[in-house]
């Protein structure tokens, strides 16, 4: 049976499970930088997990200031095929309640001030197509892993991603809610962005914390009620890595895969020498 090989960003708890074996650190420096953290990695049965530390060990690194391009390359370059997201979001719909998981398949990106690409200033353009942005077999496994641990889960919506580090006013999130979002958060955008480009399927799990600022009848969110709802819900994170561990899609299936084939404009006789050498590990394969 294939080792599948599978990134998982989030908190620094997540790699501290049962059933976890053949542990190691690993330390990357990529062109684009250093990643959050060192990754730790262990294995699942047949899978192999990458975990890195969204925000570093400690949370030390607040949502505007993670290098997300290093993040994303550093899976890739210790051979990531596909990547599950693991997040904290606030719920913008009164059937969604704290403790529910929502595998959400749509963004909106109200981001200001992070990079989004990389293909920035190295003198190459390239457009991926992005309109589902979520990998649907990635998505359907985390699903039934859901449903095997006996967890409320909810298939579809949309993630508005807010720039941060301060939540919402009243009136913003009662934007975000007529636009019909389904939670908010603070780190899939530019994450799923940077996982397209890097060519790696990529799925989100929302874990639910709060019901953010738009309920009235509820206290305004806190950091204290965040942390609290966080820690039930490295339990249900944990529950369901273990279960998809043996349901990981074929990566090769997935059109993320290949998703700079297309996408590339510059000629590659226009790509300087040392572009060639920084863009190496995203493109490198679509330039022979």
């Amino acid at each position: 049976m294939t080792t599948r090989i599978v990134g998982v960003i989030g908190g620094s708890g997540l790699y501290e499970m049962d059933g976890l074996v053949d542990r190691g650190e690993h330390r990357v420096s990529t062109t684009f930088g250093d990643p959050s953290d060192v990754v730790i990695a262990g294995t699942l049965g047949e899978t192999r997990l990458l975990f890195l530390p969204r925000h570093g060990r400690g949370h030390r690194i607040p949502p505007h200031r993670i290098n997300y391009r290093a993040n994303l390359l550093a899976l890739k370059q210790l051979g990531a095929e596909q990547v599950i997201s693991i997040s904290a979001v606030g719920s913008m719909q009164e059937d969604i309640h704290p403790g529910d998981v929502v595998l959400v398949d749509q963004f909106i990106d109200r981001t200001r001030s992070r990079p989004t690409t990389y293909f920035d200033d190295d003198g190459v353009v390239a457009h991926v197509e992005f309109a589902d942005p979520i990998d649907a077999a990635l998505q359907d496994a985390l699903y039934r892993a859901a449903l095997e641990v006996g967890v409320r889960a909810r298939r579809g919506g949309t993630y508005v991603c807010i720039e941060g580090p301060q939540f919402s006013t009243r009136a913003e999130s009662d934007l975000y809610r007529s636009w019909g979002t389904t939670v908010i958060g603070m780190t899939n955008l530019p994450e799923a962005r940077l996982a397209r480009e890097a060519e790696l399927p990529y799925a989100t799990v929302a874990l639910v914390t709060d019901y953010d600022c738009w309920r009235r009848e509820e206290a305004a969110v806190s950091v204290d009620a965040v942390l609290a709802v966080l820690k039930k819900n490295v339990g249900t994170a944990q529950a369901m890595l273990r279960a998809v561990a043996s349901k990981i899609p074929d990566p090769a299936q997935s059109p993320a895969t290949n998703a700079m084939r297309h996408a590339l404009i510059t000629p590659p006789s226009h790509i300087s020498a040392a572009a060639k050498e920084k863009l190496a590990a995203l493109i490198g394969r679509h330039l022979s």
